[in-house]
């Protein structure tokens, strides 16, 4: 199996095939093993909320047990990302894998032994969040070493649609199994899951996974933390990057905002009726998977930072204004099915900019800003989109007021109205960052401005890599150093 890996990264280095996926076959290896991991992941969560429910019948246990699943991940993604730049990339995807495995045994030995208590499950998930950190930094410092420069937004977009595949697939095989054979065969199970995940990582080979390089003679390493600082410090300090990322945080924000509103809108346009409800999430999966298998096959647009602000534009036109605007199940699952499809391409093209643009030494405290700065957003828009919807938008939308004055005629009075607004707020906010973003030079000619880094996986001719471009203890180079207008660009 190992030869087998090899021979496939080798194969990929010839030149002697054109294939649209010549090269991937290491990077497929692996991709795999996450999919049944994450399968086996998604599976266990549903079981968790199932027993969670039926011990507690609390709706504010279930909500602690997501914020005990989001918050570590949130939170130690800086720090696990410097970790990942301290190892080599399969030591990090090794251990990410491997925490989730001995905290999924330890429950399975928990269960067998005596059963499992609900403060044992918020544990456990606790545990399994802060694995779960190390996952996103690990997993897009691997990809470069997996997969050809042509091939990134490719190989993103893979890994997004396995995630869609788990969340769509994970709790209708999890209600499945829970009621044939328990909880105890869905964690034997998960670690199955782990163990071929760690397996495929073991046999594959990663070109120029060396580990991170010597530090200088007597020279003290940083602290975890002053490290995981440089990796903020690394997005801010190029205004391409900045801007890009900025754009990206803030649409994250009111997009999370935008879709806390969707299921209790849904809901409460419906009458309550769960299977409208269903047939929404099973749109969002449907076109989540869909999208991540269409953008590899495509591979993505040429102008990756162009083409990923359009995606947010027709992202927020689709999930979030038509979804605020239609009236029934038919239109709310065909938007949000499109806007869902745009997903894997808005963050398998991110994922590649941050891949092509900064050096490979830094990919671990990068990837794991960028997942802070990112999902910060998560539990705020969450905490707020409630209050916001049964306080203000409701109302108003009942007695025609405020807001309703000028949306009433569009969104109606009925219940559910005002969740309407908020989601349409939430898609033209989104859009017109979108599209102030697109006139700023800094984002719309990234390629340009911000070269890509030197490929890690050939050695400079004298061994002195001091000079690549876009590290920030180097000297930086453009495609037109001595324009000073250019200069200013490329670093703040």
């Amino acid at each position: 199996m190992a030869d087998a890996a090899r021979s496939q990264d080798d194969t990929a280095h010839d030149g002697g095939k054109t294939g649209r996926f010549t090269g991937m076959g290491p990077f497929m290896l692996v991709w795999s093993g996450q999919a049944v991991s994450l399968v086996g992941n998604s599976v266990l969560r549903f079981a968790f909320v199932f027993e969670t429910w039926s011990a507690t019948g609390r709706a504010t246990a279930l909500t602690t047990l997501s914020l005990c699943a989001l918050l570590p991940q949130v939170l130690l993604s800086p720090l696990a990302g410097a970790f990942v730049d301290r190892v080599s990339r399969r030591t990090a995807l090794q251990l990410a894998d491997g925490g989730g495995l001995l905290v999924v045994a330890l429950l399975a030995v928990l269960h067998f032994t005596g059963g499992l208590h609900t403060w044992e499950v918020y544990g456990a998930v606790m545990l399994l969040g802060g694995a779960a950190a190390f996952q996103f930094p690990a997993l897009g410092a691997a990809v470069p070493l997996l997969v050809d420069k042509r091939q990134l937004q490719r190989a993103n977009s893979l890994l997004a649609s396995a995630k869609s595949t788990a969340d769509v697939g994970g709790p209708a095989l999890g209600g499945l199994l829970v009621a044939v054979s328990g909880i105890g065969f869905i964690l034997v199970a998960d670690l199955v899951s782990f163990a071929l995940a760690l397996a495929a990582i073991r046999v594959v080979r990663m070109r120029g996974d060396t580990g991170p390089k010597a530090k200088p003679a007597g020279g003290p390493r940083k602290k975890l933390i002053a490290e995981a600082v440089e990796g903020m410090r690394f997005l801010f300090r190029f205004p391409s990057l900045r801007d890009l990322m900025l754009a990206f945080c803030f649409v994250n924000l009111v997009m999370v905002f935008g879709f806390a509103a969707v299921q209790p809108m849904v809901l409460a346009r419906s009458g309550g009726e769960t299977s409208a409800l269903a047939s929404v999430n099973t749109a969002i999966g449907v076109g989540g998977v869909a999208g991540g298998l269409l953008m590899a096959a495509w591979s993505g647009p040429r102008n990756r930072a162009r083409g990923m602000l359009l995606g947010i534009i027709g992202m927020c036109l689709s999930a979030q204004v038509a979804m605020a605007l239609a009236g029934e199940v038919v239109g709310w699952c065909a938007a949000i099915l499109v806007g869902a499809a745009l997903m894997p391409m808005i963050n398998g093209t991110m994922q590649a900019i941050v891949q092509t643009k900064v050096p490979q030494e830094w990919h671990g405290r990068v990837f794991g800003a960028v997942m802070f700065l990112s999902q910060l957003s998560v539990p705020l828009a969450t905490a707020v989109s409630g209050p916001l919807a049964d306080h203000v938008f409701e109302p108003q939308a009942a007695d025609g007021a405020g807001i309703f004055v000028v949306l009433g005629p569009l969104l109606g009075d009925g219940p559910g109205s005002g969740m309407a607004a908020m989601l349409l707020i939430a898609g033209l906010c989104g859009i017109t960052v979108a599209v102030l973003s697109m006139s700023r030079r800094t984002v719309r000619e990234i390629d340009s401005l911000l070269p890509d880094v030197a490929d890690d996986s050939t050695e400079p001719a004298d061994g002195d890599d001091s000079a690549r471009p876009g590290d920030p203890e180097a000297p930086q180079s453009t495609d037109k150093p001595d324009n000073p207008e250019n200069k200013a660009l490329v670093e703040g």
